[in-house]
């Protein structure tokens, strides 16, 4: 045994020893408030009233062992725990579990004992028990006569004392009536005064009395007695001896209290239940045997039939409620009303027969079962207090005894409940006895997986969280959560899907106004707007957002919150209208990229991550306080098209979030300027124009490589192609580019034969089959999608078969390059 075990042994049995001594102790002294009635008065000398005590102290040891070792587990680690000596041994090496198993061994030996302690010892303690109530209560009470009054407590006299020495116990003005011979007051005695004295047997009392006379009649008063004669006697001192009966306290057998069920043993008490089952059985045969052949379901035999056979058959009777008169069939049905009567009376008497005989059998059911689920108790205990002591960190007494006490009164109430409805039948004996199981089984279990995992016993933060939850699924049952939705593109569809799809309450929709598009100016519908139409949701569509009537009808729909996804900027009369607030998804990590092409900019920067903001609006762009953020890693493949649709996903599931999280209240808000790290700039997302689509070759092939992808697929980079022949009059061409490479000047040698006459930024190389690259300032770019103005979206191999000799031409001066470098400044 390591010296570890042997601390925690000896502080486990020193305190497990005290707080059983303590705890009897407590439970003693409520015992014996149960019993004061009957122990004072009857002259009982210290060592009985002791013994008794020892014997109901005795008789709670299965009540006091459970709560010990659930205190004596919660001090020990306790006090490991606050003194930092668990941190110690586990940073030695030692896990909680290895430091607890010496402690699960004493519990598991407590536990035997408890079940020994339980079938052995607390049966003879209650049938001493038994046997000392029954011989107190025989035993009369002490004689003390009051002053003033009559006193009938010595059967056969009556006593009247006028007044009492208290410091020699003379009595004065004495009154003594003799009624031994029943015939009521026929003698009487006077007496100035008087002592009393009771024998040490306590088998006799001997009055003396002073200076007094005795006055008896001596008649027969019989019926022709008509003679009636008085006796005088004058004495100065006369002794009275007065026999008493059953005023020492004297131990009876105790045997003639075995047959108690608390009395017995699991061995007698297994006899005991067998016995009560056979009985129970036969009697439920008899009952049933009695009330079948009793003559309630069978016809009186006639003379000239034979004896009907003892098998039940099915009822046969010709003409059966027929009558020939109504005096015939009055008295039948009179019969059958008195019969009847007769069978109720009958049932409730073999009811309630076996009702009884099923209440003790139940009983002794359950204290079999109780010699086991008390000593369970005693180890589940165990996995309650120590890990708990290892948690809570209070190795006081006064702190641990606060949570011990709490969780044995509720185990002493789960387990009252569970006896008392298996003796009323509820549950069977063996659910009564266990119930509490299922109670400190998962209590112990999640417990003591918290303290072997260091986890916190409670996370007050989860807490709070949880019952925001709770309380807010409450309130939406009475009034849900009015939203007001705010929106345009395709991006804006999805956390509106995602709002619907989760049960909050879209009251409204507000979206841009239809707008005429197309050769034809067909009336163009928003992706929000098709979307709202479809669920039945209203849809507001302002020209202006500050006009009246706009603002008017939007108050009326009552909203407590307005989300905002892909709109219009809004004025302080919109967003200060909710009480919760109104927030706008992002689609950027705030506070980089503020502005209107957040996607397309992080992808022209060349940025590897970006992501989704919500944040609630105030009165300039994109600056107001952050409450979640969720990034996203962007693939060197990805260009503006999969960035949307992927944040998209995300933002959807980010505005759920955050709409609950208002809804819940644990939301917090952040100013964006905590999440500038440093020196950090902070980088602008503006309105993507022309002059930046337009590319300027003379920049770095990344920079144009990264440009493509930012731009595609909407609005698309794109490239003006003249010939490179002067004398050819054409006009210049546009082509725009979705999809590129970045090839080096080797590659496009080996590939293309580049020489350095073609270096030149905006030139374009071909092999006329599938390649198609043009100069940078530092390499190639090699084009794999693209699309000639007028023409349809094509790869470069389907391009070149119709585009011949594209070597032939040259790219134009872009734009791209200086508005690039005028953003990045």
């Amino acid at each position: 045994m390591k010296k570890l075990d042997k601390l925690l042994l000896r502080s486990f049995f020193g305190s497990f020893i005290a707080i059983l001594l303590v705890v009897i102790f407590i439970l003693v002294m409520q015992f014996l408030w149960l019993y004061i009635d009957e122990l004072v008065g009857k002259g009982l000398s210290l060592l009985i009233i002791l013994e008794f005590l020892a014997w109901g102290g005795t008789s709670i040891l299965p009540t006091a062992l459970p709560l010990a070792t659930l205190l004596a587990a919660m001090w020990a680690l306790g006090q490991m725990s606050e003194n930092n000596e668990l941190i110690a041994v586990k940073a030695a090496g030692i896990s909680l579990a290895r430091t607890m198993a010496p402690l699960f061994i004493a519990s598991l030996i407590i536990s035997a004992a408890t079940y020994v302690i339980s079938d052995r010892v607390v049966p003879l303690a209650w049938n001493k028990m038994y046997t000392f109530q029954d011989d107190i209560q025989n035993t009369n009470s002490e004689i003390k006569i009051p002053s003033g009054i009559f006193y009938n407590g010595i059967e056969g006299y009556v006593l009247r004392v006028d007044e009492r020495n208290k410091d020699n116990g003379m009595l004065y003005g004495v009154m003594v009536y003799d009624h031994t011979d029943r015939k009521g007051n026929i003698n009487v005695t006077l007496a100035d005064s008087a002592l009393l004295k009771m024998s040490k047997s306590k088998d006799y009392l001997t009055f003396t009395l002073y200076n007094g006379t005795n006055y008896a009649e001596s008649n027969t008063r019989a019926y022709r007695d008509t003679s009636y004669e008085v006796q005088k006697i004058n004495f100065r001192k006369q002794d009275l001896i007065i026999p008493l009966e059953n005023y020492s306290f004297e131990k009876s057998d105790s045997t003639r209290f075995s047959d108690q069920v608390k009395t017995m043993r699991k061995i007698q008490l297994v006899e005991f239940r067998d016995s009560l089952d056979r009985n129970f059985t036969q009697m439920h045969q008899d009952h049933l045997r009695m009330f079948i052949y009793g003559g309630n379901f069978s016809k009186y035999r006639q003379l000239d039939t034979a004896t009907i056979e003892k098998e039940l058959k099915p009822f046969e009777c010709d003409n059966y409620m027929v009558w020939d008169n109504a005096s015939d069939e009055y008295f039948a049905y009179e019969q059958a009303l008195n019969k009847a009567v007769n069978m109720e009376t009958q049932l409730v008497g073999m009811g309630r027969e076996l009702n009884e005989s099923l209440f003790y059998l139940r009983r002794v059911n359950l204290c079999i079962h109780k010699l086991f689920s008390v000593a369970l108790a005693c180890l589940l205990l165990f996995f309650i207090g120590a890990p708990l002591g290892s948690l809570v960190k209070k190795g006081q007494l006064g702190g641990s005894a606060i949570l011990s006490v709490l969780f044995f009164v509720l185990y002493w109430v789960v387990n009252s409940i569970g006896e008392k409805m298996a003796k009323d039948g509820a549950m069977s004996p063996f659910e009564g006895s266990f119930l509490m199981v299922l109670l400190l089984a998962p209590m112990g279990a999640f417990f003591t997986w918290k303290a072997v995992n260091d986890s916190s016993l409670f996370n007050m933060d989860q807490f709070k969280s949880s019952w925001r939850r709770i309380k807010t699924k409450v309130m939406s049952i009475f009034r849900k959560t009015r939203i007001v939705y705010m929106g345009t593109p395709e991006f804006a569809v999805a956390p509106l899907k995602a709002l619907i799809d989760k049960g909050y309450n879209i009251v409204g929709v507000v979206t841009v106004a239809d707008k005429p598009s197309g050769r034809g100016l067909k009336m163009n519908e928003s992706a929000v707007k098709k979307f709202a139409v479809e669920h039945g949701i209203p849809v507001l569509q302002p020209v202006k957002l500050k006009d009246p009537e706009f603002l008017e009808a939007l108050s009326a729909w009552k909203a407590d919150l307005f989300v905002v996804v892909a709109f219009r900027m809004l004025p302080k009369e919109v967003w200060s209208m909710p009480k919760l607030g109104t927030f706008n998804l992002h689609a950027a990590l705030l506070p980089q990229y503020r502005g209107a092409a957040p996607i397309n900019w992080a992808v022209i920067n060349g940025e590897q991550i970006t992501g989704v903001t919500t944040f609630m609006i105030d009165e300039d762009i994109d600056t107001g306080s952050i409450m979640l953020r969720q990034d996203y890693r962007i693939k060197p493949s990805d260009n503006a098209g999969d960035v949307h649709d992927a944040l998209m996903e995300i933002g959807a599931s980010l505005v759920c979030d955050t709409v609950e999280g208002l809804i819940e209240g644990n939301i917090e808000l952040r100013v964006q300027r905590s999440f500038v790290q440093g020196s950090e700039q902070l980088k602008p997302a503006p309105k993507l124009s022309r002059e930046l689509c337009h590319i300027d070759w003379n920049d770095k092939a990344k920079n144009i490589h990264n440009l493509i992808r930012g731009l595609s697929p909407y609005p698309a980079a794109f490239t003006e192609i003249l010939p490179i022949d002067e004398s050819v009059s054409a006009p210049a061409v546009q082509l725009k580019i979705y999809s590129s490479e970045i090839m080096s000047t080797e590659e496009a040698g080996q590939l293309l034969g580049a020489s350095d006459g073609l270096n030149v930024p905006g030139s374009i190389l071909s092999d006329g089959k599938g390649i198609l690259a043009i100069s940078t300032a530092d390499g190639f770019i090699k084009i794999n999608e693209l699309q000639l103005a007028g023409k349809k979206r094509m790869d470069t191999k389907t391009f070149l078969l119709g585009f011949r000799n594209p070597q032939n031409y040259r790219c134009t001066e872009g734009s791209s390059k200086a508005v690039l470098d005028s953003v990045r400044k």
